[in-house]
């Protein structure tokens, strides 16, 4: 059965490692993988999306419209910008972090919260991760993209387990960050485990 996931957040987030760490595992599981990205102006802070379809047949990289089974979003508002893509049925998780754009000062501020809010009333499922809070304790405040990979995994939606996330990460990754990263990865998967999410019923 085939996969269709869309990661998305900003420049620096570590969207394109999240999409290529889930194509090394489903490729190392036999499957196909493909991924396509859109980068943009990601080296200022702007949008990055990352799209990838994995199954026993893929034949293009881009995941039409209404198609995403999965977005996996480290920033709320490009959670609210992804959400075309989703299926009816397809299932958001998305950190609580907001990343402040430079122009929040002008415009009064931004925290994510209304976003938040806005995909909670629109989104039956939905998973809300406190990343930043998984970063200090893994020790890195760069793994908020594996945490949640470890959430999706967690879910059963994505159609690769936890063990399988874990394993490409040990092949695909440097070794001297796998301690750190598998860290997140098991605290990402533990807010569904032991259902510490934060999701509520809008």
């Amino acid at each position: 059965m085939n996969k269709n996931c869309l990661i998305c957040g900003v420049g620096g987030q570590g969207v394109v490692l999240a999409s290529r760490l889930i194509a090394f595992a489903a490729m190392d599981t036999g499957l196909f993988a493909r991924t396509a990205e859109t980068i943009g102006m990601a080296q200022r802070g702007g949008s990055v999306a990352s799209h990838v379809r994995i199954g026993a047949h893929v034949y293009s990289p881009l995941i039409p419209k209404g198609e995403a089974d999965l977005i996996l979003a480290l920033e709320p508002g490009e959670a609210v910008r992804a959400l075309p893509y989703l299926k009816p049925d397809g299932l958001i998780v998305v950190s609580s972090k907001a990343m402040r754009p430079v122009s929040a000062a002008v415009a009064g501020g931004y925290t994510g919260q209304k976003m938040l809010d806005y995909l909670k009333r629109r989104i039956a499922d939905l998973i809300i991760v406190d990343t930043e809070a998984i970063c200090r304790q893994a020790g890195s405040q760069q793994t908020a993209n594996i945490a949640l990979l470890g959430a999706a995994a967690a879910s059963k939606r994505l159609g690769l387990s936890l063990e399988q996330i874990e394993q490409a990460l040990r092949d695909h990754t440097r070794q001297q960050f796998f301690a750190t990263n598998h860290k997140a990865l098991r605290l990402g998967a533990d807010t569904i485990l032991k259902g510490e999410h934060g999701y509520e019923d809008a």
